[in-house]
């Protein structure tokens, strides 16, 4: 065993292994572009596959089928997992790259909820859960295969490189997605053109499958097959074995869960609060993410390379720690950068909701339609909540009839009637409603509060600068993880181990994390209230890997059979 070790670390990275470990990234790359295609174009998902729903509640199913690819996510890492310690790093990683290239392809020419009615949504939501699968058999792999060549003292710097996949591969969807939105105009983006990115990975996909088939095994993996000590069961040998599962609980608590919620909350949510509730045009919101995106990231390297030589795990928890206590300023520093007219609102001409707490209904329901909500509390809050409007909910006596205090002004909301049918409200209730929404608009205008971001007043280095920052979080505890997920499960299981936790953590609590704080700002009314999710998630990691998870970066990988 220490043989093996002793000449990785003498003799480094050949030629050969460095171009295969370049290939199997570049192929990661691809197969993350895939995947966040759907979250990048998600708004104008929502008006194509859900436009049968309540706007708010469209958006809200979009963010739910995003997360559907997550949910699923784990499942892929069982049946990719297993695969891959009982046959190979290499031929799971041809499988994967297939199901998620066709997925996305399709995605590109599926019909729209006007063509098809609701078979549109549920197919696209299966073809979510398709790419979900894929994914859950590719990082575990990409991370496994990687640092089963690097150098004894290197993985944290060679690992990072596939951390780096990740971010790229967002940022490659949001280029083509401003290049064709830019090239065909935004009216026609959004009619027909947002398909075109989705249609362009058949090429990348060929590219990827070229790639895949151009590696070679991992020499750790050849070692153990060659010796006869590959698992039989690697799935009851990982999970049923206690001595195992603990070690894939500590992972997950300790240090995946955190990471995904930091993860998501720097790059995604970051993306959507910027376009949906400060309202900055996605063309400016997409420039000023992937501008933060090239600052940040060789961190990604920095913070992996650092690893190697202070440790993988002070430079998670620090990560962590920044996250839980700089959120909310940094979002707040973000909305009066992105929109100051919205800040300058909310601060000169605080909104005060009263109501009577039970005519109050669930507003973050994703299934929700506009007459689903027919009390003066929902159609008021419902009506905020589509303006981006940040309010105080204050409770009034029983049979109060809901009031919306805009600096001075008083607006009485309305309690509406269902038309027969149940699709609408009847012609009266529509009136009334109608001249409601008018004359809240009309008041939030008056008080200041912008319909959209002006882009003459986005102090756009500020925000390069904030979101900059967010994203230095993210390398911070997702440049050493890979390796240190590497260093905690032997060789024989290692493929399946690692996979579970680290996509229940990104694909559980960080691919739900949009949705879930879209649905806290929704029920709360106040636009910051989501983020205490990763903030609570974040936290646990914390207090959890300071006090229970052992730092890795001098195990010996070989000697771990």
């Amino acid at each position: 065993m220490a043989t093996a070790s002793a000449v990785s670390t003498s003799t480094g990275m050949t030629a050969t292994e460095k171009k295969v470990i370049f290939a199997s990234s570049l192929g990661t790359v691809f197969e993350w572009y895939d995947f966040y295609l759907y979250g990048s174009l998600a708004p104008i998902i929502a008006k194509q596959f859900f436009s049968g729903l309540d706007p708010q509640a469209a958006f809200i199913a979009s963010l739910l089928a995003f997360a559907a690819g997550f949910i699923v996510r784990p499942f892929g890492a069982l049946v990719f997992g297993r695969l891959g310690d009982m046959i190979g790093r290499k031929y799971t990683f041809l499988v994967t790259i297939l199901i998620m290239g066709l997925s996305t392809f399709i995605v590109g020419v599926l019909p729209s909820y006007a063509a098809i009615g609701a078979a549109a949504p549920v197919i696209l939501i299966g073809l979510r859960m398709l790419q979900g699968l894929a994914l859950g058999g590719e990082y575990g792999g990409a991370a496994t295969y990687v640092a089963e060549h690097s150098p004894q003292g290197k993985r944290g710097a060679y690992t990072s490189w596939i951390q780096t996949t990740a971010t790229l591969g967002l940022f490659l969807s949001l280029m083509v997605i401003l290049g064709t939105r830019t090239a065909m105009g935004e009216a026609a983006f959004a009619d027909w053109g947002w398909r075109v990115p989705f249609l362009v990975s058949i090429l990348l996909l060929g590219i990827s499958v070229w790639i895949r088939l151009s590696m070679n095994e991992s020499p750790a993996f050849q070692k153990m097959k060659s010796e006869g000590k590959t698992s039989k069961a690697p799935l009851s040998e990982s999970f049923g074995q206690w001595k195992n599962l603990k070690i894939v609980l500590l992972a997950l608590f300790g240090l995946v869960a955190g990471q995904g919620v930091v993860w998501y909350s720097g790059q995604f949510y970051a993306l959507f609060f910027m376009t949906s509730v400060l309202k900055v045009d996605s063309a400016t919101a997409n420039i000023l993410v992937a501008a933060s995106l090239i600052i940040g990231t060789p961190f990604f390297v920095i913070f992996g390379t650092l690893s190697d030589k202070i440790g993988r795990k002070p430079i998670i928890m620090a990560g962590l720690l920044l996250a839980c206590l700089t959120y909310f300023p940094l979002f707040k520093a973000l909305t009066a950068a992105a929109n100051p007219d919205l800040a300058k609102a909310q601060a000169s001409a605080q909104i005060v909701v009263t109501v009577d707490q039970s005519t109050c209904s669930f507003q973050g329901s994703p299934i929700a339609r506009e007459v689903d909500f027919t009390s003066s509390c929902d159609i008021a809050k419902r009506a905020l909540a589509q303006n981006s409007a940040s309010y105080e909910t204050v409770a009034g006596p029983a049979g109060t009839i809901t009031s919306i205090k805009i600096g001075e002004k008083v607006i009485n909301s309305l309690n509406a009637t269902v038309a027969a049918g149940g699709h609408k409200f009847d012609e009266e209730s529509g009136k009334k409603v109608a001249a409601f929404k008018k004359d809240l608009v009309d008041s939030l205008k008056a008080a200041g509060y912008p319909p959209k971001a002006d882009p003459e007043k986005i102090n756009k280095p500020l925000v390069i600068a904030i979101l900059t920052i967010l994203v230095i979080y993210v390398t911070m505890v997702y440049g050493p993880i890979a390796a240190m997920l590497v260093e905690l499960f032997p060789t024989r299981i290692r493929y399946t181990s690692m996979s579970l936790p680290y996509h229940i953590g990104n694909g559980w609590f960080g691919g739900m994390l949009p949705s879930i704080t879209f649905a806290m700002v929704a029920q709360n009314g106040n636009i910051y209230h989501g983020l205490w999710y990763p903030i609570t998630i974040a936290a646990m990691s914390f207090v959890i890997g300071m006090l229970f998870v052992r730092e890795t970066k001098d195990v010996d990988i070989y000697a771990k059979d």
